[in-house]
């Protein structure tokens, strides 16, 4: 099949002419011999077969005595039978029976007599309380079929049937070759332009949790030549090589042309997104594949073509991926020309589960991390509209989502991180999955019914009240409940030093000011917004008005890395960043919570949290927040 530059091949008809080409080429598992010992989860090459009988001797299955089963016989409670010392022999369990014995009697059943002799008072029935030669396993008899994975029991198994050394499938090796001028090895003082090697680090632990060896080669400087070799030296010593970075069509992006004079290239683009740039290669039957730079991307890439492969190589059973409905929280749009994964955040609300769709930028890798499954849009849909009912491959147990306290889908506070903390803590069952879309964003969820609490501090600007206003006008016939949290500092972030001089709100519009804004509904954009109609700043004269970050601590990150010079949040938020803050206001953060979840095991320990004495402490030791009454039920 010839090379097209860029393809855009369906990912199911990729994938299955991808195996077929390798294994054309003689790809395909190898074998070693180990241990036994050494065996457990490893999967077997050929059949297992004992060598000996297990147990390969007739052993007493109690403690005891051996007898004669014949002189016991008429033994009852009214006519007991006496035995002399030398028709019995006393055995622990595991002890041999002796040739003229063929019975045991448990050492409870017996009554010992002053002159040596016992008196039974039940006959022994032939060959009780003995284990039988090869009762067990017999020699010659299948232990385990081939390809079947070695348990902990199997192991014991063999052992006892005498089989020391097994012939197992080799772990497939697979090599990672991280690639890029900008890629340093993982520091914590990286300088402007560094990107943290941290790709290897993650395939590896992927393919190692799949069943693979992984070598993470040193970082390769964009060099067609050095590239070559390393990708070379990997495939001689590998039976997969992963070459990250340099897949895309780049003047530096040399993948394509290194796997193509290496060997084959039989796909560059695959209809995936991310991870549309992947190259499917090979050098013989040796696999190369060639994954995007962005983490995304390349998770994305690998789990979905190269664990087959090695699922191929170990004889795996592929695995059945446990897929469920649920209720899309925000739209979700797609481009026709790809099928596209998206991470989504998920727990169960009033007997639905929600799906919060997270970032989908490739570079965040976090969002994966927090991610509870994936909405597999396939190619040809536009996307899903928000409340759409969608299929979503879980990868959160089901048991987890269900107690998943969901979803704080409000206003951003790093107080949550706190909570959702301290109640894993409290009990390991319970979590908190959180999704910030600001105050009213989260209003408008809990009238879904899409969450059981969502946090709020939005400013009514005719009388300086918080949220009531909002609550009465949003749910006129009541159904929830505003429960007290924190007052917080809001104000002025600024870099360390003052540099602009900002003292007041209505600096943001001075000269040279670069403004970072919150998005549109959060409670921190309403009272900017408020702040510059009653400061009378025009906001379009503030340069960056319209640039949006989604929590504080975002915002203090554009600050501290020099990207802007002033936005506003809060004070916890810039103390982390080390910045200086300019003092607006105390504003109430406040909780909604809908009467169907307040009784909710879930909520009650939340707000059990939330008025105790270490949540207190916790928060006053972040700065910039006062602690009142958090968990009591303000009054409508």
């Amino acid at each position: 099949m010839g090379f097209e530059y860029l393809t855009n091949v369906p990912l199911a008809q990729a994938r299955k002419e991808y195996l077929e080409r390798l294994v054309s080429g003689g790809f395909g598992s190898k074998t070693e011999t180990i241990p036994v010992f050494e065996s457990c989860g490893r999967v077997t090459a050929k059949a297992v077969y004992a060598h000996i009988c297990a147990p390969h001797y007739a052993a007493s299955a109690m403690d005891g005595v051996a007898v004669s089963a014949k002189e016991t016989f008429g033994a009852t409670e009214t006519t007991p039978v006496t035995l002399k010392p030398d028709q019995f022999l006393v055995l622990d369990t595991g002890d041999p029976i002796p040739e003229d014995k063929d019975a045991v009697i448990m050492v409870e059943d017996i009554v010992k007599n002053g002159d040596g002799s016992i008196t039974i008072h039940a006959a022994a029935a032939p060959w009780q309380h003995i284990r039988q030669i090869g009762e067990d396993v017999c020699a010659g008899e299948m232990i385990l079929p081939s390809h079947m994975t070695v348990s902990p029991a199997a192991i014991g198994a063999m052992i006892a049937g005498g089989v020391l050394e097994i012939e197992v499938i080799r772990k497939p090796v697979v090599g990672i070759i991280p690639t890029g001028d900008e890629i340093i090895p993982p520091c914590t003082d990286p300088k402007p332009g560094d990107i943290l090697e941290f790709n290897g680090s993650i395939f590896s632990a992927m393919v190692r949790s799949w069943g693979a060896e992984a070598v993470v080669y040193p970082i390769v400087p964009d060099k067609f030549d050095q590239i070559k070799e390393m990708v070379a030296k990997a495939a001689d010593e590998c039976d997969m090589v992963i070459l990250n970075a340099g897949s895309s069509a780049g003047r530096e992006d040399f993948s394509a042309r290194v796997i193509r004079e290496l060997g084959e290239v039989l796909y560059h683009g695959i209809a995936i997104k991310p991870g549309k740039p992947a190259i499917l290669g090979c050098r013989g039957e040796k696999v190369i594949l060639g994954v995007p730079g962005y983490p995304v991307s390349g998770i994305i890439v690998i789990e979905q073509l190269l664990k087959p492969l090695i699922d191929h190589w170990l004889k795996a059973p592929a695995a059945t991926d446990t897929y469920v409905n649920a209720t899309l929280t925000r739209p979700v749009v797609s481009g026709l020309k790809y099928q596209e994964f998206v991470r989504v955040r998920m727990g169960c609300v009033g007997g639905r589960l929600m799906a919060s769709p997270l970032s989908r930028g490739s570079g965040v890798v976090s969002s994966f991390m927090k991610a509870d499954g994936i909405l597999e849009v396939p190619q040809g849909l536009e996307g899903y509209e928000a409340g759409e009912e969608v299929s979503v491959r879980l990868l959160s147990p089901l048991e987890k989502l269900h107690n998943t306290l969901v979803v704080i889908i409000g206003s951003h506070d790093p107080l949550l991180d706190e909570l959702a903390d301290m109640l894993h803590l409290e009990d390991s069952a319970l979590y908190i999955s959180s999704s910030h879309v600001g105050s009213m964003g989260g209003i408008m969820a809990i009238r879904r019914g899409e969450a059981h609490m969502a946090g709020c501090h939005l400013l009514d600007t005719a009388d300086g009240s918080y949220n009531k206003a909002f609550i009465r006008k949003y749910f006129p016939k009541g159904g929830v409940k505003l429960v007290s949290c924190v007052g917080r500092q809001q104000g002025l972030m600024v870099a360390k030093g003052n540099p602009h001089q900002i003292r007041k709100f209505a600096d943001i519009a001075k000269d040279g000011v670069r403004y970072v804004n919150r998005q549109k509904g959060s409670g921190t954009r309403i009272l900017a917004d408020y702040l510059c109609m009653r400061e009378n700043v025009d906001t379009a004269s503030v340069y960056g008005y319209d640039r949006e970050e989604l929590t504080h601590t975002s915002v203090a990150a554009q600050i501290a890395s020099g990207s802007a010079d002033v936005g506003m949040g809060i004070y916890s938020a810039a103390e982390l960043y080390d910045l200086d803050f300019i003092p607006i206001c105390i504003e109430e953060y406040d909780l909604i919570v809908p009467d169907h979840a307040w009784d909710t095991p879930m909520v009650q320990a939340l707000l059990h949290i939330l008025k105790s004495d270490a949540f207190r402490g916790k928060i006053l030791s972040l700065g910039g927040y006062t602690v009142d009454n958090p968990g009591q039920i303000i009054p409508l």
